[in-house]
């Protein structure tokens, strides 16, 4: 088996970014170059020494602002569990359909789906959200996948209620929503539990964060499995 705890030690302790790291997505000359370009601006502005600043430097380059960098926060060690899961095919959910649109769908082995319309009718019953009721209704699968939320406070509030039960132990939780209802709230929330986590502080989150950060852990996962031999791997 791979080893993913080797390969993070190699990208952590790298002082500068490499000059061939792009992104997943950028197949074609010009959207190399402009991927290289974009990295060496950012790197510069809020470094690359760690896992966790690629991950912030895909958000900045996402959002096009550098602040964006200060308020995200990394809780046990998220990134080499999102590795770990990706590594064996864990399923990723997403709150809505727009960050399921979003995420990279090659590059690795996880199937991709939203919560959203998942559990309509108990929203229709209860009068909770649609995403909570996705949430709350898929709740026997969501142990040990990665679950992407970039929209809903209320998806985020229910699945936080169902890992502080005992209930659900994702493998990863990214945790953006935004907006001033329960937007800051569900994130604190998210922070406090025992699950590796990535958030946002305050207000601010969204789609294109949420949809950055895994797919920049999905562009880890994919150059480390193709600079391995099948020997390596074996």
């Amino acid at each position: 088996m791979c080893n993913i705890q080797d390969e993070s030690n190699e990208i952590q302790g790298e002082k500068k970014m490499e000059a061939d790291y792009t992104d997943i997505g950028a197949t074609t000359t010009e959207a190399l170059e402009i991927s290289r370009k974009s990295r060496q601006i950012i790197s510069d502005l809020i470094g690359d020494l760690t896992l966790e600043d690629k991950i912030k430097q895909r958000c900045v380059i996402a959002t096009g602002d550098p602040s964006v960098g200060d308020i995200l926060e990394f809780y046990h060690d998220p990134v080499q569990a999102g590795l770990k899961a990706l590594q064996t095919g864990a399923r990723i959910f997403t709150d809505i359909k727009m960050v399921e649109m979003g995420i990279v769908k090659k590059g690795h082995n996880s199937a991709v789906m939203t919560l959203l319309g998942a559990g309509d009718n108990l929203a229709a019953s209860s009068g909770i959200t649609r995403t909570s009721a996705g949430v709350f209704s898929r709740q026997n699968e969501l142990s040990g996948a990665i679950i992407v939320i970039g929209n809903a406070p209320s998806a985020l509030m229910a699945l936080c209620e169902l890992i502080e039960s005992g209930m659900v132990m994702p493998a990863l939780v990214i945790g953006a929503p935004v907006g001033f209802v329960n937007a800051d709230k569900s994130k604190e929330r998210l922070r406090k539990a025992a699950v590796p986590s990535i958030s946002t502080v305050g207000t601010r989150g969204g789609t294109p964060i949420a949809v950055a950060a895994i797919n920049e852990i999905i562009n880890m996962h994919d150059r480390s499995m193709i600079t391995k031999t099948p020997s390596d791997c074996a």
